[in-house]
């Protein structure tokens, strides 16, 4: 650094510089004072933040999993056409729903007008597989397939009725916008297990209906350190944007570049004092470590063809639903803590039967080839793998039922989810629904306690894991959460 940088950094620091590191140094003892008087729990400390490892250093309990995958599937899929088989309402198909088992709760918008709310049974037909004997659809085969693996959960619910908060409570812990993720949450407690690769990476599928928006914010830190965001991938070229050099740029030139803004944010740090700047930096390094890893990572020349075959034509059109589950097994490989991957096109108001018989023939093979995969290769026992999406569907019809087609609401008051592996009991099916599928009549799951039992199998104490912004301390299930330790092995 040359003496005119020096001189000029040193001119920056005026009064108003001075008193606000002065005023920093003391909250931070006052805050401190505040925190020793707090044992248990787990807050930010500037050389965890600044650093690859989590708040935590070492789990709270033993975990079960070391990584998680999570196929989100993004507008709320049918438990009555999937996983959740209902006999009586084939029986009373185009009877109105009782008032009985309604009890007067809320409905959307789209369906609290019609004159009638006609049941309607599943257009497909439901077998019981595997030595669990888990009733999975005819649209589900492959799912099937390993349903002596899966943990089915059929008793989640949550308060919201509409995608939007839907979606951000089970990524965030909060039905408004702003928290961190699960992700970001995992990565901020436990840090990462590969220093080439983000600990958290999300997949977003580039064939799948585009009828609900997502926002990266699902995926975002919210108000925890910029280090601990998901990183996206994309399909194609550039996998990640603004990560390879511009064109005439060498590796040499780019590290050169980079040392040079690490001395002006060093700088800055003296300054200010502001840990942000310590992560601008590790997330630079990161960029430029990434620069070999990822290509390596993204090229799938090295997999052979029966592995395609396993997960499906698709798999061979990166980007495709099938192509990220079998991106998302070699991130896994690589140690990257959490892989979150995104489908959407779940939403049938209408057109149920048709385009949920595509949802299915495009995500149902790959789902069950990770988990077929993971589990040949040694890797499912400390993996944990989740699907499900935001909220259930209505045991009624939206709109006219016909002989050949109908459609089914948001129905947030019970829906299903799957897991397998890292900790959790293979061939169970937790939780009831009523015979009409429209209430829990056993073993409640609500989004929180999802939550806090992701969390503990990961070795997570949901309720010691917190940050301290705006005044208070937060944590991914806020006040509440209890862990499902029926469902854990």
């Amino acid at each position: 650094m040359n003496k005119e940088f020096e001189q000029l950094i040193a001119s920056a620091i005026n009064r108003r510089s001075f008193l606000k590191k002065a005023s920093l140094s003391l909250g931070s003892v006052a805050l401190g004072s505040l925190i020793a008087g707090q044992s248990g729990l787990h807050t930010a400390k500037p050389n965890a933040i600044a650093g690859n490892g989590g708040i935590l250093g070492t789990p709270d309990i033993p975990a079960r999993a070391k990584r998680v995958v999570y196929l989100f599937q993004s507008g709320g899929p049918s438990q009555f056409e999937t996983f959740d088989y209902k006999p009586m309402l084939e029986k009373m198909h185009g009877q109105n729903l009782p008032d009985s088992v309604r009890k007067g709760q809320r409905l959307t918008g789209m369906s609290a007008q019609q004159s009638a709310l006609p049941l309607v049974g599943s257009s497909f037909k439901f077998e019981q597989r595997g030595k669990s004997g888990a009733w999975v659809s005819e649209l589900m085969p492959y799912t099937g397939s390993v349903a002596d693996d899966l943990c089915f959960v059929k008793s989640m619910y949550t308060e919201q009725i509409n995608h939007d908060p839907a979606l951000t409570f089970m990524q965030t812990g909060n039905q408004l916008a702003g928290r961190p993720s699960i992700g970001a949450w995992v990565s901020y407690g436990l840090g990462s297990d590969n220093d080439n690769l983000p600990s958290f990476i999300v997949l977003v599928s580039n064939n799948a209906p585009q009828d609900q928006p997502l926002f990266a914010r699902l995926w975002g830190n919210g108000f925890l350190p910029s280090k601990y965001q998901g990183v996206q991938f994309r399909s194609g070229a550039d996998p990640v944007l603004y990560l390879n050099n511009p064109e005439g740029f060498k590796a040499a030139d780019r590290r050169e570049m980079l040392n040079a803004l690490k001395d002006l944010n060093e700088a800055q740090l003296e300054i200010f004092g502001d840990p942000e700047i310590n992560n601008r930096v590790a997330q630079y390094e990161m960029a430029f470590r990434m620069q070999a890893s990822v290509p390596e990572i993204t090229d799938m020349s090295d997999e052979p063809d029966w592995v395609f075959d396993m997960y499906g034509p698709d798999s061979r059109t990166p980007g495709t639903y099938a192509a990220n589950c079998l991106l998302a097994r070699r991130l896994l490989e690589k140690n990257v803590k959490f892989v979150q991957l995104y489908h959407q096109g779940w939403d049938q108001h209408g057109n149920l039967p048709a385009a949920l018989t595509n949802q299915c023939k495009a995500t149902d093979q790959a789902s069950a080839a990770l988990v077929k995969d993971l589990k040949q290769r040694g890797l499912l026992d400390d993996t944990l793998v989740i699907w499900g999406g935001e909220f259930g569907r209505t045991n009624y019809s939206q709109g006219k039922l016909t002989k050949d087609n109908y459609g089914r609401d948001h129905h947030p008051r019970c829906f299903t989810m799957w897991m397998a592996g890292g900790g959790v009991q293979p061939g169970l099916t937790y939780g009831e629904t009523d015979e009409f599928g429209y209430n829990i009549i056993k073993d409640p799951v609500h989004v929180h306690d999802f939550q806090a039992t992701l969390l503990y199998l990961l070795g997570i104490d949901h309720e010691r894991l917190t940050f301290d912004a705006e005044g208070r301390r937060f944590r991914l299930t806020d006040v509440e959460g209890t862990v499902v330790k029926r469902i854990i092995v």
